[in-house]
């Protein structure tokens, strides 16, 4: 299991080709008996962001990789990750359902295309965890697991990851036009400098035991001072 701190990529690709996850469990698995040298995704069963932080499975054997990778494709894993997210979500909880491909007009990025006409099927649960002020924070479990999934669901139910740069999240787009509340926010951005999502708990079947893992990781120190940094503003803003 990894803990992933934010600012690691997961795979090398455009612009980052070493310093990656990949890289170093390939060194890291060099001298394994059971290690596929060949295998240019050494260990790794499914990725996160690089500015998502949170749990990874990783596996050291072809076989324990295979057993690992049908548990995701069935969706039988369990994976819930937390977001502060714009807005006061006005739902306890709910499903959000709606295909995702990359933008017809922007192929960096992802959106949701509701008729199923393009893109793939993707399902998030949501429910919401604490309301604070003008952000919320909320938990999300993955049923299906698509890029940026997360991130593009909750763009599309008009509440964008806060400070989610590629979904327009980095704007300020709740509260005042007071600005003091102004540079509150933009200490908030510098306090937390990247999209707030936390891989937290993440459970499979163990792949030779059988047994049911079940895995929880605390929020990293940026996220969780960027909550308490939203606390104690709408506190000392209603005393």
């Amino acid at each position: 299991m990894i803990n992933k701190p934010p600012g690691l990529v997961v795979h090398p690709g455009h612009g980052n080709y070493t310093g990656t996850l990949v890289n170093a469990l390939a060194w890291y698995f060099r001298d394994l008996p059971l290690f596929n040298s060949e295998d240019p995704r050494p260990g790794l069963v499914h990725r996160i962001d690089k500015d998502t932080s949170g749990l990874l499975v990783v596996a050291k054997t072809e076989m324990a990789k295979n057993k690992l990778a049908l548990q995701f494709y069935e969706k039988t894993t369990e994976r819930r990750y937390q977001a502060l997210v714009w807005g006061s979500v006005k739902e306890d909880e709910g499903t959000i359902t709606g295909h995702i491909g990359r933008s017809l007009k922007n192929r960096q990025v992802f959106t949701v295309f509701p008729e199923g006409d393009y893109g793939k099927h993707a399902v998030t649960h949501y429910k919401v965890l604490r309301r604070i002020g003008y952000v919320t924070l909320v938990e999300c479990r993955l049923e299906t697991g698509r890029t940026h999934q997360i991130r593009v669901h909750m763009k599309h139910l008009n509440h964008p990851i806060f400070n989610d740069s590629n979904y327009g999240g980095d704007q300020i787009l709740r509260g005042t036009t007071f600005s003091k509340y102004r540079q509150f926010v933009q200490n908030c951005f510098k306090v937390l400098p990247r999209q707030a999502l936390h891989a937290k708990t993440l459970g499979f079947i163990h792949p030779t035991t059988g047994e049911k893992m079940l895995f929880n990781s605390e929020l990293p120190e940026d996220m969780a001072n960027g909550i308490d940094k939203w606390e104690n503003y709408i506190a000392n803003r209603n005393e």
